[in-house]
């Protein structure tokens, strides 16, 4: 009797071992948006530690620093823009693949380079050379964005994504691509205009794509007949 406890005992134990090995070694979307969420917020951290007061006590030393309060206000509506076109774009993630933890370390990388050249351009007061690199990394978030869409977006049954929405974001995302490019050069002589072509492309995503509610609701309906499946087993 006490040795078929003891197996009993071994298997209980190599069942529960193999099942919390699972559970830690198992990548899930929930993991990946909110370890996409904390760099996010410590980008937008270093981003207003950047900011320092002027010399001078008087509102016009204030506004003179305005190529700085420029420089911070897009790149703070940049960082939130990509947040919340990110959160929705991760909806459509039912599982984490090697292509999906890639595409978005890349993009998370691409991220991280905004607030050194938002301070580079801020201290040249837009001077055009810092202002090109500022819309080369726009450039290179949004290319790192099509990476996440192909990944999320084409790999998923067309049932699941309807073909409008599939259009609007390859659309979208190579138009704005195109003008990031086209801003980076044009900057280069104009750096004000090639600053306003960047914060015209911030105007498009402004309003995120959004899952439509029947395919919402088919994947809802889904997992609860999964779930009443699961609980007659």
């Amino acid at each position: 009797m006490r040795p078929n406890k003891c197996c009993a005992d071994v298997q209980l134990s190599l069942i529960a071992h193999w099942k919390g090995a699972t559970v830690l070694h198992k990548a899930t979307p929930e993991r990946l948006s909110a370890f996409s969420d904390g760099v996010f917020a410590i980008l937008i951290t270093v981003l207003v530690l950047e900011l320092r007061p002027p010399e001078q006590p008087t509102f016009k030393a204030l506004l003179q620093l305005w190529p700085t309060w420029l420089s911070y206000a897009v790149s703070y509506l940049f960082i939130a823009i990509v947040w919340v076109n990110h959160h929705y774009l991760m909806r459509y993630a039912m599982e984490v693949t090697p292509r999906l933890l890639w595409s978005n370390f890349a993009h998370l990388f691409s991220m991280s380079l905004l607030p050194f050249s938002t301070a580079w351009m801020a201290v040249s007061d837009l001077a055009p050379q810092p202002v090109a690199f500022y819309a080369a990394v726009f450039f290179l978030v949004n290319a790192t964005y099509v990476l996440l869409i192909w990944e999320l977006i084409d790999r998923t049954p067309h049932r699941e994504v309807s073909l409008r929405v599939r259009k609007v974001m390859h659309f979208r995302s190579i138009t704005t691509l195109c003008v990031f490019a086209a801003a980076a050069i044009v900057a280069l002589r104009y750096p004000l205009l090639g600053l306003g072509l960047c914060i015209a492309c911030l105007i498009v995503y402004l309003r995120p794509i959004r899952r439509a509610r029947g395919t919402k609701n088919l994947v809802r309906l889904s997992g609860d007949c999964f779930a009443g499946q699961q609980q007659n087993i």
